[in-house]
């Protein structure tokens, strides 16, 4: 029967006495790695496990013992066999190995390789029956990090509900193809070409994510650039490419009209005019934004799409507007331009309110370009202080990297010029700033 010790040290194992040829077997201890033992046999050391795989049971030589406690590194190396700690590492893998693929074999032979390559080919072509659905849901919980509200992943999730999922949805995202991709796009490419083209980069993204989590291989069908775009017209083609826009000679007329409807959403576009901001800007503007004794709105960076805090020089008639939504403000109710019930104003909210003004034609967004053209054409201001006010990144780099202020002042002086050429019903818009105006 074999002697048993709780737990060999390195140093108990170096104190075993080889007595001549008398075999034994020292069980390290359960409490260590079951089954790891030491044999004496033949004046030698040597290691072994015992392991048990289904009705299978065996004794597997690891090596032999390495007998010097307490050698250094470079002596441990000049050694030959193993040492307690390296026995132990080699025993634990010979269990792993044994319960990933069932065999029972050293951990040295090709058997044993042999047997974890089949279950990596194994596990690759598993990996790869995952649906395209599958893979797009995990994208976008790995992506909700990088976005700046649940709007997002809730924008994702209905599209590709709504066109890729009825076709892709349930195929295996390594079958996904460029025939495949085309066939989602296709249908809507024309008819609808600002959801197709942010269809056609969430299914891109998908499969890229496909990738490099090794569901799929090979290159992206959904790419654009070299790709879809032999066989799919250019969106500036389909469509004008920007938002619709009044003409500023029209916008005076324009805001006479607006200031006689009532409700928040009128109000809510008027301030968006006066402003030159963005939907969002507005109809998630909170009251702790403002400062109205000092005129300025500070947008937090959460609600831009730089993702920079920006600050709005604000036009008498725009602290006016602020002013009068304030002093019917419901308590409990932080928004601005709440929506009825209290909460935040629809992003449909503005474009109705155009559409009961008769112009169908044209998106509050438009507006930024209204205002664009007049401060390009008829005023003196610089072209930076203009993108300025919109918010706008410059494009340039080493003119990005001398901008760096906000030209605020400047903007203060814009910003009340913009606002009495929006009080101004002059058919032929000529307000010219002087160039003496501006140079402050």
């Amino acid at each position: 029967m074999p002697k048993r010790a709780k737990e060999l040290t390195a140093t108990a194992v170096e104190k075993l006495k080889v007595e001549g040829s008398k075999n034994r077997r020292i069980m390290v201890g359960p409490a260590d790695c079951a089954g790891l033992h030491l044999r004496i046999e033949g004046g030698t050391k040597s290691w072994a496990l015992r392991i048990k795989v289904g009705d299978k049971r065996r004794d597997v030589g690891l090596g032999p013992y390495n007998g010097k406690v307490g050698a250094t590194d470079e002596e441990a190396a000049k050694l030959e066999g193993l040492s307690l700690a390296e026995a132990r590492w080699k025993a634990r893998e010979l269990r792993r190995t044994a319960r990933e693929t069932g065999v029972i074999v050293s951990p040295t032979s090709a058997k044993v390789e042999a047997a974890r390559a089949s279950v990596t080919a194994a596990a690759i072509e598993l990996a790869k029956t995952k649906t395209f659905r599958e893979c797009a849901e995990l994208c976008i919980d790995d992506k909700r990090g990088e976005w700046k509200n649940d709007k997002h992943a809730k924008q994702w999730g209905a599209t590709l509900k709504t066109y890729a999922y009825p076709k892709l949805g349930a195929l295996p995202v390594a079958s996904i193809d460029r025939g495949l991709v085309l066939d989602v796009l296709r249908p809507i490419w024309a008819a609808k070409s600002e959801t197709a083209s942010r269809l056609r980069g969430r299914i891109e993204t998908v499969l890229n994510w496909s990738k490099v989590n090794g569901y799929r291989e090979g290159d992206n069908p959904a790419a654009w650039k070299g790709n879809l775009e032999h066989s799919l017209s250019k969106r500036q083609k389909l469509t004008r490419g920007h938002h619709a826009a009044l003409p500023y000679a029209e916008v005076g007329s324009f805001m006479a009209d607006l200031a006689k409807r009532d409700g928040n959403s009128a109000r809510a576009l008027e301030f968006a005019v006066l402003c030159a901001s963005r939907s969002q800007e507005v109809r998630l503007a909170k009251f702790e934004e403002f400062d109205l004794d000092a005129h300025v709105w500070r947008i937090p960076a959460s609600r831009m799409k730089a993702g920079k805090e920006h600050h709005v020089p604000l036009s008498e008639a725009a602290v006016a507007i602020v002013k009068a939504q304030l002093a019917k403000k419901v308590r409990g109710v932080d928004y601005v331009f709440a929506a009825p019930r209290g909460g935040a104003m629809s992003d449909m909210a503005l474009t109705a309110v155009l559409k009961r003004m008769g112009h169908d034609g044209l998106t509050q967004h438009g507006f930024r370009s209204t205002f664009r053209d007049w401060a390009g054409e008829t005023t003196a201001f610089p072209r930076e202080v203009i993108e300025h006010a919109l918010a706008h990144q410059i494009a340039d780099k080493a003119e990005a990297a001398y901008q760096r202020g906000t030209l605020f002042p400047k903007r203060v002086k814009l910003m009340e010029e913009w606002a009495k050429r929006c009080a101004t019903a002059d058919a032929n818009g000529s307000n010219v700033v002087a160039i003496n105006q501006v140079a402050a």
